[in-house]
Order: C-alpha cells, then structure tokens, then sequence
C-alpha cells in the first residue's frame, strides 16, 4: 500500500515540550493523529482524519492529506516549524 509520501514534511511539537516530530506521509500523519494529537475533536481534526484515510484509500492526493494536518495543527494549537 502506498504510504501517500508528501512533498514536503511538516514537524511539528508533540505533547512533550521541547519534542518534535516529523511527518512525511499521510500513513504518519494518520497515525500521529490517533497516538500523539492534543485534541480529539474539532472540525479540522476530523476533516485530516478523513482526508488521510481518503489518501490510503487512493481516493486523494497525499497533499491534500498535508493540508488537512496543517490545518488541525493550527486549530488545536500545536506549534509547527516553518520548513
């Protein structure tokens, strides 16, 4: 199965202050949002969980799956590092 590789990987910090983790695909992301996400709930947040499946699915572009992560980062508050 493809894993949906992003262009562009996105590193974000987890939970634990100081940590960073870095996303390159939407398989990762996928999985980041089940396992290390601050919020489970939210608009954007279940939008970039449809949209990584969506791209596992091969329903997507995996850049869709990178904008909806960016997306609930920016509305659960969880800092991103500029590339």
């Amino acid at each position: 199965m493809d894993s949906g590789r992003w262009n562009e990987p996105v590193t974000f910090e987890t939970q634990r202050l100081g940590q960073y983790r870095t996303i390159a695909s939407a398989d990762e992301a996928a999985r980041a949002l089940l396992m290390d996400w601050p919020v489970h709930s939210g608009h954007a947040f279940m939008k970039a969980q449809k949209a990584c499946l969506a791209v596992l699915e091969g329903r997507e572009a995996p850049e869709a799956a990178r904008e909806a992560f960016l997306a609930a980062a920016e509305e659960a508050g969880v800092f991103v590092r500029d590339s």
